[in-house]
């Protein structure tokens, strides 16, 4: 194990026990105390993964994420005092991977860090000795030995927890599939009631990356009451 970790939080001594915690697990830990900062740092060393707190004294946690998924797709853990469900539902929209109420447990955010270091590793390992693994719905490929999904020829840049809804969707295609059943497949986590939002959020996501609307998606349907599915016309 030697990823690199990028910590980004104003509050030094936070910042100082989530690198003490993470260095103990064997991660490179990486500081930053702004946003600037921290774009920078991705720009030299391309993180395989970072915890951006939500208040920083530049730009916020949420503009931060923003910009970085102009370009990267590692996860991003968004970390903050605020636990409301619509802040919550902001980090997941602009591309967050996780997020983390303070005050946290630092083992909890270093299992959670596994978690989404493992998923991301999962999906991105090259396995030459597996089959083809890939789905062609009416122009939108996506191929599980590769991770890479094209729709209409042109490559789409998918987070690995966008590929990962995408691709069970596409291998349930014409099954609703309800959000419980997405979440828990997708996460790896019990469902609870706040847990539909996260699914909503990444649905979102997915649906504009696939340029397509709620009121009339070609690809993700919903089945108000029931969940999502991809038909298979």
């Amino acid at each position: 194990m030697n990823e690199h970790i990028l910590v980004v939080d104003d509050e030094k001594e936070i910042a100082d026990l989530l690198e003490i915690c993470l260095k103990n697990d064997g991660y490179t830990v990486h500081k930053c105390y702004n946003g600037w900062d921290a774009l920078h740092c991705v720009e030299q060393m391309s993180p395989d993964l970072a915890i951006l707190d939500v208040m920083l004294p530049d730009i916020d946690g949420f503009q931060l994420c923003r910009r970085i998924r102009e370009k990267y797709f590692f996860p991003i853990i968004m970390l903050t005092a605020k636990i409301t469900d619509g802040d919550k539902i902001l980090g997941l929209t602009v591309g967050a991977d996780d997020y983390i109420t303070k005050p946290f447990s630092p083992p909890e955010v270093v299992a959670r860090v596994k978690t989404q270091l493992r998923r991301c590793q999962l999906y991105n390992r090259p396995e030459k000795i597996r089959k083809t693994n890939e789905h062609d719905i009416r122009g939108l490929v996506i191929n599980k030995d590769s991770h890479r999904c094209f729709l209409y020829g042109t490559e789409l840049s998918l987070t690995p927890i966008e590929f990962s809804l995408l691709w069970y969707l596409c291998e349930m295609q014409g099954k609703v599939v309800s959000s419980e059943e997405l979440f828990e497949a997708v996460w790896n986590e019990k469902y609870f009631y706040t847990s539909n939002n996260t699914v909503m959020a990444h649905i979102e996501r997915l649906r504009k990356k696939l340029n397509e609307s709620a009121k009339k998606p070609k690809f993700i349907k919903t089945v108000w009451g029931v969940g999502y599915t991809i038909e298979y016309q």
